[in-house]
């Protein structure tokens, strides 16, 4: 550091309180023992690195990515040897009602232990009005968002058999106990 950082750095570490009165770990007491040294022999001591134990933690963990469902399993969906546990038709609802209702409806599936459960948006009128099929669109970007990235591990669309364009097959996330 130049001298002119040095003197800005000492200034506002003067200003500044400590949250507490005993530090966390012996390197935070290293850390403030080598804070209240001379400038003098702060420049012969070699700079440490944050272990990062001590850095901060984020607030909250972050929402596991949506991994595709396997071949084996949307084979089997589709042709009935694995069992849809649960339904949910979205069909002319608003998009606020339709995503009340599929929070709701993934929440009791999670704390119920479902596996997989069926998520009918409907296909949309194709044509003329270009706003319809908007749940169709939307439903996928939802449960791509953090909030329901807690809830499903991943999501597809339905065989014919069960909706195609217009159904998701959604797997559910096991709760931990």
């Amino acid at each position: 550091m130049s001298e002119e950082e040095r003197t800005l750095w000492e200034s506002v570490a003067r200003q500044t309180k400590p949250l507490r009165k005993k530090p966390r770990t012996a390197e935070a007491a290293a850390e403030l023992s080598a804070a209240k040294m001379p400038v003098a022999a702060k420049s012969a001591a070699a700079p440490k690195l944050r272990s990062p134990a001590v850095m901060p933690r984020p607030a909250k963990p972050e929402a596991p990515p949506l991994a595709p469902l396997g071949r084996r399993e949307r084979s089997q969906l589709s042709r009935g040897r694995k069992e849809i546990d649960a339904r949910l038709d979205l069909h002319g609802m608003t998009q606020i009602r339709a995503h009340r209702a599929l929070s709701g409806f993934l929440q009791r599936a999670h704390s119920d232990g479902m596996t997989f459960v069926l998520v009918i948006t409907g296909k949309g009128k194709i044509g003329a009005e270009s706003e319809r099929g908007v749940l169709r669109r939307q439903v996928p970007q939802w449960l791509s968002l953090p909030e329901f990235r807690s809830l499903v591990v991943g999501f597809e669309e339905a065989h014919v058999g069960h909706g195609g364009e217009g159904a998701l097959y959604v797997r559910i996330r096991r709760s931990r106990m």
